[in-house]
């Protein structure tokens, strides 16, 4: 009786690895491999904004070969070194991994190929699939065979490195398309780079098109490291700790006499943001409970006060931190927010001006904001949101008067902070803004 040929019994194959190569002998190459180093606490990868050196070069210990940006600021790379720079793995503007490699330094004829070689197949840790897992069936007339793709595959996996799969996403190109160029066939990044995509035959035209009032179009940027850590962190922040917010009305017009006076005498000119970190830190040391963070299995209550100062720049926000805030004057407070912010705005910041904020300020007020929720800054408890001064009718011993008022808001963590712990920290925050020579006591 005639059947169906059934195809052969497969067993079922657990993915399997290639022989490990032999580990390559490099200790004979006089060369040493520079990898992105971890420049901030935060730091996943790093962009080359500059190269101050090229191929060729001969480099002294000490000498500062890049310059890299990471998510805080743009840092110099300095070479520890002696040598020859003999290559050179990444193009200005892109970005590299943490220990990823970015040069190559060592004697003039070193064989850094080699070395390269050699530190790749260590970092190869993925066994490649030689068998897929299958089962017996009764074999069905095979259709004919499509046009090869030019994309090697092993099974259902694409033979491509990590940063050519991005790429390739951010063009929104399908990477199976892109004929791969490495080795065994494997697509890089230059491969995604030089895809052009088949353009699809132009259909007929209408008969009656109506009239273009317009054309569509856009750009595209690639996110810096700064806005790619701003944007975790905040996330991170907002829906993982359970924010409250609190607002309320500040009289400034003895704040506004007080400021006008001092200015007078002051070596620095104080503004009404400095009065406003001034008088945080000192309501701060009254209710040290909002001077806190949550840490998961418990609370620590800050007893220093670091006033973290938001300061906006061109690709973000950055935050440098006025150090013991409750013990300096408000010509000191008024110095160091003037050069800290003007690091920030230099990308010149080191990472002991921004690390260790137990609390925070945003000021948007000079921006026309009356009022506005900020987001909790970690590991801080609160954020302190504060507006512009405006100038409004009040009402003072039951008569309609002109008064300034500026309203803040508080965002609280309510695993740390209560509803009445933030409250009676901002009404000490109000009664000193209202009366600001208790600020200088």
């Amino acid at each position: 009786q005639d059947k169906a040929p059934v195809s052969e019994p497969k067993s079922e194959v657990v993915a399997e690895s290639k022989p490990k190569p032999a580990k390559i002998d490099t200790s004979s190459i006089n060369a040493t491999l520079i990898t992105m180093p971890k420049m901030s606490d935060t730091m996943q990868e790093g962009t080359i904004s500059a190269w101050l050196k090229k191929v060729g070069d001969v480099i002294k210990s000490g000498e500062i070969i890049a310059e890299v940006e990471t998510d805080k600021a743009t840092m110099e790379l300095e070479s520890y070194e002696d040598g020859t720079l003999l290559y050179i793995g990444v193009e200005a503007g892109d970005s590299v991994p943490v220990d990823g490699v970015i040069a190559v330094i060592g004697e003039k004829d070193a064989d850094f190929e080699t070395l390269l070689k050699a530190h790749q197949s260590e970092d190869k840790a993925e066994p490649e699939v030689i068998a897929e897992v299958s089962t017996a069936v009764e074999a069905a007339p095979a259709p004919a065979a499509p046009a090869a793709a030019p994309t090697v595959t092993t099974g259902d996996r694409i033979k491509a490195s990590p940063l050519a799969k991005k790429l390739a996403e951010e063009k929104g190109f399908d990477i199976r398309k892109v004929s791969g160029s490495g080795e065994g066939g494997r697509i890089v990044k230059r491969d995604v780079e030089n895809f052009v995509p088949a353009v699809a035959s132009e259909a007929p035209a209408a008969v009656s098109a109506a009239p273009l009032l317009g054309q569509e179009s856009f750009q595209e940027e690639k996110v810096s490291q700064m806005r790619k850590v701003i944007a975790k962190r905040l996330a991170e922040s907002k829906f993982g700790a359970p924010h409250f917010y609190l607002t309320m009305e500040i009289n400034m017009d003895k704040a506004i006499e007080a400021r006008k006076s001092m200015n007078e005498i002051a070596p620095v000119k104080i503004s009404f943001n400095d009065m406003v970190i001034k008088a945080s830190a000192v309501a701060l040391r009254q209710h040290p409970k909002v001077n806190s963070s949550w840490l998961g299995d418990k609370i620590r209550y800050n007893n220093h006060i670091h006033i973290g100062m938001a300061v906006a720049v061109e690709e973000g926000l950055l935050v440098p931190v006025i150090r013991f805030a409750d013990s300096l004057s408000l010509s000191q407070i008024s110095n160091q927010a003037k050069s800290l912010g003007g690091k920030a705005k230099n990308k010149e910041l080191q990472p002991k001006d921004w690390e260790g904020n137990t609390f925070t300020i945003s000021n948007l007020g000079m921006f026309g904001i009356d009022e506005f929720t900020a987001i909790i800054n970690p590991p801080d408890a609160c954020i302190l949101a504060v507006g512009g001064i405006k100038e409004t009718v009040i009402v003072k011993d039951g008569q309609m008067q002109i008064g300034n008022i500026m309203k803040v808001t508080l965002s609280c963590d309510h695993r740390v902070v209560d509803g009445a712990v933030g409250s009676a920290f901002l009404l000490t925050l109000k009664s000193l803004l209202e009366d600001p020579v208790r600020i200088l006591i």
